[in-house]
């Protein structure tokens, strides 16, 4: 496979040494902002932020004007590496071995950046780009989501800038680089179910009101009751109870109050009205009369990309460069894609993701090569002007 110039590798290497654990800026997106502006972007860096929440760097750059326009969303924050003695490449080193680089972001996502930075200035260099490309790098993917794509995607939109394409380089890849392009993603709904009681001696069970018996009914009923069977786009949704909580350090007192955290990740047959009455109507059934609350803290709703503007190009693309189309594919959690819905069409497409997030996080030489030559025939063929 041909290597490019500027090399995706160089580039991953300097952002691997950059310890950008969420929410810190580590220095990676100064180093973007260096190379980008250096290539003839222009290039803001805006921090925002909100009470309670930590500040966080974010960067917009753009080259060129007009239509059409391709945007690239990524982030440059990691999850925190764990226990360092554990790896044999230091997590942030960008240490190359055996054909592979190592460190903490490598998949996730540092190396799709580094893949799209150097298709997008290898296309510039040839001098033919129409309409515009632009980078948008949040530092709060792997933190709250708050203060990152939320508003940075707003800003961009209120100072005129519009968006026909949107890539978003999280590793979707499966086993290699090309066979999974992300169309689309379920939607996902945390809650937390308590259920108040009256605390008493556990001897004298009529003087008291036990939660625990009518949260364990509630659980088993929402987790035992089928949501769906999954949809001609979406695989079927699923409730995981991921915490239930007493706090009670004592065996003979019945406790004031019984608690539980879930998650939901729920496809194109609901929506977060419908699937909240769900709840609530099965939690009324399971435990009547009992006195509850569910809180439903965090969500966001599914999206699906239809666009054949987008899809089928890319497609064709990645099938010319690794011999097959890829599946096309709504499976997994949530992205920063959902912001993107209603503005342009999105989709997902980057490294294998199978070490991400763990020790010795790595990402082979061959497939930087492999992501960037996609991202880069893709926007040949969607900015390039034709030859004379």
């Amino acid at each position: 496979m041909t290597t490019l110039s500027p090399d995706a590798a160089t580039f991953l290497q300097a952002l691997l040494r950059c310890p950008s654990v969420t929410p810190q800026e580590g220095g990676a997106q100064a180093y973007l902002a260096g190379v980008l502006a250096g290539a003839g972007f222009a290039v803001t860096r805006p921090t925002f932020s909100e009470p309670g929440t930590p500040d966080v760097a974010n960067l917009f750059a753009t080259f060129g004007s007009g239509s059409p326009h391709i945007v690239f969303a990524g982030h440059t924050d990691v999850v925190p590496p764990g226990d360092v003695a554990r790896w044999h490449h230091p997590p942030f080193a960008g240490e190359a071995a055996d054909g592979f680089l190592y460190g903490r972001g490598a998949v996730d996502m540092k190396g799709g950046i580094a893949c799209f930075l150097a298709a997008a200035l290898a296309c510039i260099a040839e001098g033919k780009v129409r309409g515009a490309i632009s980078f948008l790098i949040t530092g709060d993917e792997e933190g709250p989501s708050v203060n990152g794509t939320a508003k940075l995607l707003p800003w961009a939109l209120a100072r005129g800038q519009r968006f026909d394409a949107a890539i978003v380089g999280e590793p979707t890849s499966q086993t290699t680089v090309g066979d999974t392009l992300k169309v689309g993603r379920r939607g996902g709904l945390s809650a937390t179910i308590r259920v108040f009681g009256r605390q008493g001696h556990s001897a004298y069970p009529h003087l008291a009101d036990n939660p625990v018996p009518k949260l364990v009914r509630m659980l088993d009923r929402i987790i035992t009751t089928e949501l769906d069977q999954g949809s001609a786009d979406f695989q079927p949704s699923h409730l995981e109870v991921v915490s239930v909580d007493v706090g009670n350090p004592a065996f003979n007192v019945i406790p004031a109050e019984a608690s539980a955290r879930l998650n939901v990740r729920f496809n194109d047959r609901w929506s977060v009205e419908s699937l909240s009455a769900w709840l609530r109507r099965h939690l009324d059934e399971a435990a009547p009369g009992a006195r509850y609350e569910l809180d439903v803290e965090r969500t966001n709703n599914w999206f699906l990309t239809r666009s054949e503007a987008l899809i089928g190009p890319l497609s064709a693309v990645i099938a010319e460069v690794t011999g097959k189309p890829p599946e096309l594919s709504t499976g997994g959690g949530t992205s920063d894609a959902r912001f993107f819905k209603d503005v342009c069409p999105v989709v997902e497409l980057g490294l294998v993701g199978d070490t991400m997030h763990q020790v010795d996080e790595r990402v082979p030489l061959a497939d930087l090569e492999r992501l960037t030559l996609i991202y880069r025939r893709f926007l040949e063929r969607s900015l390039g002007h034709a030859d004379p």
